[in-house]
């Protein structure tokens, strides 16, 4: 009856300690915000889970993943944030420049880590100090294109164009600082550039008839969250016009730009799940590791 008794006992402190570590494990809640609906982003999403997965937490074992999407608005994008800090999340991922602001921004009294993927220019937008210590418990991966690829690729392709045609999102800052830096190598590869900005996606087949009649060769499109996940309108106004399109990743290819020089997306958000992994397990610390 004793040895009864034991094994009784043993079986019940074996279930207990399973049901806590288990409880332990799934509390882990990861919330992801992508600030868009379009292909490169949700390659960016792929990835993350994958990276995830492969560093050993996967959604509905040892994790709980919250994926929202803000579809475009800014507003939505800060709302999923502030939700997710008084849920109090383990970690917030943000992809994209709007979606890791609105992290950043809703964590900033607390001690939730933020990861941010697709980000062109942390530093500008200062969630981070520098690329190399970031020290505001925010790090991730930088989308950053090598425009001048980009102009290589344009001239390889029209040698005898002179004026390339941008449109952007004048609150994005990863688009303005490409078009600054765009701008500012032009003149070195032969070109000048013509931009016209937009507010929202409404204003964007409009801007694009603009643009089109204003001389150019051809458009060159960047990481614009807007003017990609609207590229059809873009592509319209240059197909009626017979102006070529360049993209920036290969998705804008597959929805009819001329070519593309860019990142894998799906890389670059494994590459953002495992640097997520690492501050889950303890391992780093947000502010401690490179972006």
């Amino acid at each position: 009856m004793k040895n009864f008794r034991k094994i009784i006992a043993f079986i019940l402190s074996a279930i207990m300690t399973l049901s806590f570590a288990s409880c332990s494990d799934s509390s882990l809640k990861v919330g992801i915000i992508q600030i868009a609906p379009h292909a490169s982003l949700d390659n960016c999403y792929e990835g993350i889970v994958e990276g995830l997965k492969q560093a050993g937490y996967e959604n509905g074992k040892n994790i709980t993943i919250d994926y929202q999407n803000a579809n475009g608005e800014t507003a939505t994008s800060n709302l999923m944030a502030k939700k997710m800090v008084s849920s109090k999340y383990d970690i917030i991922i943000g992809i994209a420049t709007p979606a890791a602001m609105s992290a950043y921004s809703a964590t900033r009294n607390t001690d939730i880590p933020v990861v941010f993927s697709a980000v062109s220019d942390p530093v500008t937008i200062q969630i981070v100090k520098s690329l190399e210590k970031p020290e505001y418990n925010c790090t991730g991966t930088t989308d950053v294109l090598n425009l001048e690829a980009q102009m290589e690729m344009i001239r390889t392709f029209l040698p005898n164009a002179k004026k390339i045609g941008v449109l952007y999102t004048t609150s994005e800052q990863n688009s303005v600082t490409h078009l600054n830096k765009f701008k500012s190598i032009a003149p070195d590869y032969g070109f000048e550039i013509v931009a016209v900005g937009v507010t929202n996606a409404t204003e964007v087949a409009t801007a694009a008839k603009t643009l089109v009649s204003k001389g150019i060769d051809c458009i060159n499109n960047f990481t614009d969250n807007n003017v990609v996940n609207n590229l059809s309108s873009v592509l319209n106004a240059a197909n009626t016009a017979n102006i070529p399109v360049f993209g920036s990743e290969v998705e804008q290819v597959k929805n009819g730009c001329i070519a593309a020089e860019g990142l894998d997306y799906v890389h670059l958000g494994r590459e953002t799940g495992m640097m997520a992994a690492k501050i889950l397990e303890g391992d780093a610390k947000a502010g401690e590791m490179a972006a």
